[in-house]
């Protein structure tokens, strides 16, 4: 089992900046991958980004160059840094890990892009 602990989300600008985190309950080295998806109201959720154990990186094309994921090993922690945030990007933001198969679900965080 894994449990998954969201932070970070709330209400910023357009252009502006926010940086989430998820903290897993185990260590993050034994979960294959991780990563954060995201639902806006009456959208299906999508993919944002993920990494894997061994620090491969994945992004959405709306996301990239934008978006930066990362991983702290010691805190158990992955980090999507958000910069140049657009109306777009509001979403409940879900963090997702893969451990051998099985997947775990964070509670979501909410990210809002004001104009």
């Amino acid at each position: 089992q894994v449990q998954l602990v969201e932070s970070g989300g709330g209400l910023v600008q357009a252009g502006g900046s926010l940086r989430l985190s998820c903290t897993a309950s185990r260590s993050i080295f034994s979960i294959n991958a991780m990563g954060w998806y995201r639902q806006a109201p009456g959208k299906q959720r999508e993919l944002v980004t993920t990494i894997t154990s061994e620090g491969s990186r994945n992004y959405a094309a709306s996301v990239k160059g934008r978006f930066t994921i990362s991983r702290d090993n010691a805190k158990n922690t992955v980090y999507l840094q958000m910069n140049s945030l657009k109306l777009e990007d509001t979403a409940v933001y879900l963090c997702y890990a893969n451990r051998y198969g099985l997947e775990y679900w964070g509670q979501g965080t909410q990210v809002t892009v004001s104009s």
